[in-house]
């Protein structure tokens, strides 16, 4: 089977992230696949989505009319949820900054062994800084999502991102579509494949160095 054959869809890596957020956080959810996470039930878990625009407790996308007003950071329809907030963007960086956002969920470029972030620029391309460097300096955790290899299939995960760098070392964990990964105690960890995949497949696709622990359970 291929790669594309065995790798989890999009919706499939949300609702695997989604399985792993803790009661009571706050989590930003930035461009790309991460903004597919609103859409993922949590039962017993009530979880506040942050968009760094200024939208505190988004929900799914609407199922009648939208509201052109109300859009998550891709400029997508979503709706708010009861007791849900909106403020202006000082504010909302002020939150990130602040440190009260317990998670950013991101998409990226590449990721290092040593926890870099690289997600705002393909040198030659347009820069797409965001607030994205705001968020990786400020929030108490930050959990990657992505694919496993980029259009080329080349590896993202890398031993040094060769892309500018959004943050060095302030990667948590990796959600691909192949694989999840973890930085324990600094050490870029495989704690999980996904179905199908075995840690011969992941290792072929991945350039930075990791150790393996699949029976480890995360922090």
């Amino acid at each position: 089977m291929t790669t594309a054959q065995l790798s989890l869809t999009r919706a499939q890596m949300a609702r695997r992230v989604a399985d792993d957020l803790v009661d009571g956080w706050c989590v930003n959810v930035g461009i790309g696949v991460p903004l597919l996470l609103p859409e993922q039930a949590t039962p017993g878990k009530e979880i506040l989505y942050h968009c760094e625009h200024g939208l505190l407790g988004v929900g799914p996308a609407p199922l009648s009319e939208p509201d052109p007003d109300v859009t998550d950071a891709g400029k997508n329809p979503v709706t708010l949820l009861e007791g849900a907030a909106s403020f202006d963007s000082s504010l909302s960086f002020a939150l990130a900054r602040g440190g009260r956002l317990d998670l950013c969920v991101l998409g990226a470029l590449q990721v290092g062994e040593a926890g870099d972030l690289a997600n705002w620029l393909v040198p030659g391309g347009n820069p797409g800084v965001g607030g994205a460097m705001d968020l990786v300096a400020g929030a108490r955790r930050v959990w990657v999502m992505m694919t496993h290899v980029d259009k080329q299939g080349n590896p993202k995960l890398l031993k040094r991102c060769s892309f500018p760098l959004t943050g060095p070392g302030v990667v948590d964990r990796v959600y691909t579509d192949l694989a999840v990964f973890e930085f324990v105690d600094g050490v870029l960890t495989l704690r999980e494949c996904a179905p199908g995949v075995t840690p011969d497949h992941v290792a072929a696709l991945t350039e930075a160095a990791y150790t393996v622990d699949l029976r480890g359970e995360s922090s």
